[in-house]
């Protein structure tokens, strides 16, 4: 690798201009997204409530307006940072408490806004680039070459943009997946070199880096369990299954990590115990798609997305483009580099990922909310490829040195053209339950004086805050908790937000209107109450029909 250690200039100068256009665009139109399920739930978490004190205070019968939903939204007076880590104990123990405990200082300085808290993934994110830099350093030994190249494609990753522009945990996550594992070659590397030498390693010194960047990446997302266990395989495959000093010292400091994050394993346990003898176990469940074109969809997702959707035939032309490219990368590596290089690569991409799709294979299809589970095989399908396109530009063939020349220019056009769509547009993929919440809005938006009416049952609790963010202050809610809301007078419009069809019909007869529906889809059906002169008869079953088709 020695023609790799020194960087051509033109080579610096297009790390530095694409790190600083990534910078860019992480932190443009923070609060133009669609603040969605997830991210409520998150902000709700942060706020030290739990979902049944927002529903007792929040859907009460009575009207409303948009601002009483901040409270539940971020930081507050009422709570403290104990209520905080006490709600997810409570109710969402699979979410650790490291990035809430951290998002709720940052609220408490920064306030609640959407551009405030989600501001804080994106200064999270600039830490991926050095960290990167250093795994690239261990992993591949050389100072510039392939560490900026690798560095130059995360900056302009689309998949990386989505998530350092989220208000949840996984751009922290994978910070702590690149220290972590950066810290373990670096351990690696020391016990190498005193043995060499003949030196006695201080083995405290070398691997408590190592069990101390582990414990916090399990603070902060549960699947790090499943990159430590890529990481062991990786030390006993090394050591050609021996149980040497190398495999006996890891062990002692994974060991240590799992003791250190043991709390919250106890508060996991607890709660699955009490999740399975309990009478309510309602769960929102993603849409399932097909297993193929969705991890089609995905790799190419890392390096080209303009949002298209799986049943778009160009999207899988694309796909299969990055699929040829990425297969390549990982056999280049596996046959340029020694077994300690590849075979760390080789464990980053399949271990953590096959506890999602091995289940999902008989079945055929899979969840689509299990996409940033996936992000420690983005990250070594992300070196792979960055090695790949920094040893081809130093190729003796002029002929194949132009032809990765096209390859790389193409790839970073691509990164670039996905990250300009992505930070501009409304809404996206990862929005799931709420990527349509702006049509939704703009329809209620429409209406003089409109009003809004919707119970706490499904999906509701999430859409209702997503389109908070959306609605016009003169919009009011009628958040209910029982079947006939009481409807007040002095509206121009009424909308029913996903009402069941008994719900409709009684409210229907009750005040000798009826329903029309004016939107549906898979997650929202909105309904409007008319006088029966000016509209249409409400069937439910063309709803059902046409919430099918879409």
């Amino acid at each position: 690798m020695r023609h790799l250690k020194f960087a051509p200039s033109w080579l610096r100068f297009l790390t530095i201009f694409l790190l600083t256009m990534g910078i860019l665009f992480r932190f443009s139109n923070l609060d133009g997204k669609v603040f969605w399920h997830d991210e409520i739930y998150a902000s709700l978490r942060i706020s030290g409530y739990t979902i049944n004190e927002a529903k007792q205070q929040l859907f009460n019968n009575r009207v409303i307006g948009k601002e009483s939903f901040a409270q539940f939204q971020g930081a507050n007076p009422e709570k403290s940072l104990n209520d905080t880590i006490m709600s997810l104990a409570k109710q969402d123990p699979q979410h650790p408490p490291l990035y809430y405990i951290i998002a709720r200082l940052w609220m408490e300085i920064f306030g609640n806004s959407v551009t405030a808290i989600r501001s804080l993934s994106a200064c999270i994110s600039l830490l991926v680039f050095p960290c990167v830099y250093w795994l690239c350093r261990e992993l591949f030994n050389v100072p510039l070459s392939v560490p900026g190249v690798a560095i130059a494609l995360m900056a302009i990753s689309p998949i990386h943009l989505v998530y350092a522009q989220e208000a949840q945990e996984y751009i922290l996550w994978l910070v702590t997946i690149l220290l972590s594992s950066a810290s373990l070659l670096r351990a690696i590397r020391l016990e190498d070199e005193l043995a060499e030498e003949r030196q006695k390693p201080d083995l405290f010194a070398i691997w408590s880096l190592y069990a101390v960047t582990l414990a916090i990446s399990l603070y902060t997302f549960l699947w790090s369990a499943f990159v430590a266990v890529a990481h062991g395989i990786y030390i006993i495959t090394a050591a050609k299954f021996q149980f040497n000093e190398t495999v006996r010292t890891y062990l002692i400091a994974s060991l240590v990590a799992f003791l250190a994050f043991m709390p919250w394993i106890t508060v996991v346990i607890g709660e699955f115990f009490q999740f399975l003898i309990s009478a309510d176990k309602t769960t929102i469940q993603s849409e399932l798609i097909p297993i193929f074109p969705f991890l089609l969809m995905q790799l190419s997702r890392i390096f080209f997305d303009i949002d298209l959707s799986s049943e778009n035939s160009l999207g899988y032309v694309i796909a299969l483009a990055f699929l040829t490219l990425v297969a390549y990368s990982i056999y280049f590596i596996c046959r340029a580099t020694n077994y300690k290089v590849w075979s760390f690569i080789i464990t980053l991409i399949v271990v953590p990922a096959l506890p999602l799709i091995l289940p999902n294979l008989i079945a055929g299809s899979i969840r689509a909310s299990i996409e940033p589970y996936l992000i420690p095989s983005y990250l070594g399908i992300q070196i792979a490829v960055a090695y790949l396109l920094a040893t081809q530009l130093y190729n003796e063939s002029g002929a194949r040195r132009s032809f990765w020349y096209i390859i790389m220019t193409l790839v970073i056009i691509c990164g670039l053209i996905s990250s300009k769509v992505s930070f501009q547009a409304e809404t996206w993929w990862n929005k799931g339950i709420n990527y349509s919440s702006p049509q939704v809005a703009q329809i209620i938006n429409q209406s003089n004086r409109p009003l809004l009416i919707a119970d706490a049952l499904g999906n509701n609790y999430g859409n209702i805050f997503s389109l908070s963010y959306l609605l016009e202050p003169k919009v009011r809610f009628l958040l209910v908790n029982q079947k006939i809301p009481k409807i007040p007078d002095g509206f121009t419009d009424v909308f029913l937000l996903n009402p069941s069809d008994t719900w409709g019909k009684t409210i229907e007869k009750k005040y000798k209107l009826k329903t029309d529906i004016v939107y549906s889809d898979r997650y929202y059906s909105i309904w409007k109450l008319a006088k029966a002169r000016n509209v249409r008869r409400r069937n439910i079953s063309s709803n059902n029909k046409l919430s099918a088709n879409l």
